[in-house]
């Protein structure tokens, strides 16, 4: 899958969680270790809409920016800085 805007020869980081349980309120319907980037929109987990930044440093910057919200809406699970390529691959 390539991401438009986004160019292949640079690292790009984006924020990722695992879902720690099946049918997690984070993603209803969802298996146990699904993985799931966060919307930009709705801090929710998702496959699309995804903030993406150019260094792990200001996707952690978000992260701790928006922290409430993504506690309220990805419930019961780590937000990790993830490098886009290898999560793509599932190697992260």
């Amino acid at each position: 899958m390539e991401e438009p805007g986004l160019d292949p020869g640079h690292d790009w980081w984006v924020p990722a969680v695992t879902a720690p349980c099946r049918d997690w309120a984070g993603m209803p319907g969802c298996r146990k270790g699904a993985r799931y980037l966060l919307s930009a929109a709705t801090y929710s987990a998702s496959t699309r809409d995804y903030p993406a930044f150019e260094s792990r440093a200001a996707c952690l910057q978000w992260i701790m920016r928006h922290r409430a919200e993504i506690a309220r809406a990805a419930p019961g699970t780590p937000v990790r800085a993830v490098d886009l390529a290898r999560w793509m691959l599932g190697l992260s």
